[in-house]
């Protein structure tokens, strides 16, 4: 099973953010808290890594897995050109509940899935995570359950579904917004909702008026 760490411990917190650092760095799992729910996390260019996530969820390669990152700057290494709408949304919503769908740089060595050139990233308004999102760069991260299921709230939750498959959990306590992240669409000249949650329809027009869904 994997090692717990109690993040509202100062000392517990710096050694499992470098226990976690050190798992995802050798291609292991990691249960991290997000500001939506539990996730799992991969190093995102690492693609046995990601592999063995997809497999841990019994998901397929049809459904990518999104990335997180700890820097809103750092959107701009993965892409060719950051479209401004995305640039727009991102520094509204960021960091929160808001995923963009984005066509990554064809350089990247990684592998989500069957995700045809794009990527869906994200930057979490949690501070565990962002602080190991800092220390590894960017991170393959899905919802911490087995497809299906509801997605873990608390760290017990995440373990039980997927403890069993992971190296090490980061215990940030339980998320009261269990709201999935939004998920827009950046690629098309029209941005496009492809899933309604944490951030509303109104929130986004209030930026992208011409948004659709």
């Amino acid at each position: 099973m994997a090692d717990v760490f109690d993040c509202s411990d100062p000392d517990q917190r710096e050694a499992g953010l470098t226990a976690a650092a050190m798992a995802l760095s050798r291609g292991e799992l990691v249960l991290i808290p997000t500001d939506t729910v539990y996730g799992v996390a991969a190093d995102a260019f690492t693609p046995g890594a990601v592999a063995r996530l997809l497999a841990a969820k019994n998901r397929g390669r049809n459904m990518p897995v999104p990335v997180l990152v700890g820097e809103a700057s750092t959107l701009a290494g993965l892409v060719v050109t950051v479209p401004q709408v995305a640039h727009d949304l991102a520094a509204a919503f960021w960091p929160g509940g808001l995923t963009l769908v984005v066509e990554h740089a064809p350089s990247l060595a990684w592998d989500l899935g069957d995700a045809e050139g794009t990527v869906a990233v994200r930057l979490p308004d949690d501070d565990v995570t962002r602080d190991l999102l800092r220390r590894t760069g960017p991170l393959a991260v899905s919802s911490a359950n087995r497809s299906g299921r509801p997605a873990g709230t608390t760290a017990a939750e995440a373990a039980y579904q997927l403890g069993e498959h992971a190296a090490v959990v980061l215990d940030g306590g339980p998320r009261t917004g269990s709201a999935a992240s939004t998920i827009v669409d950046c690629t098309a000249p029209t941005p496009r909702v492809l899933r309604l949650g944490a951030v509303g329809l109104e929130q986004l027009r209030e930026v992208v008026p011409d948004i659709t869904d």
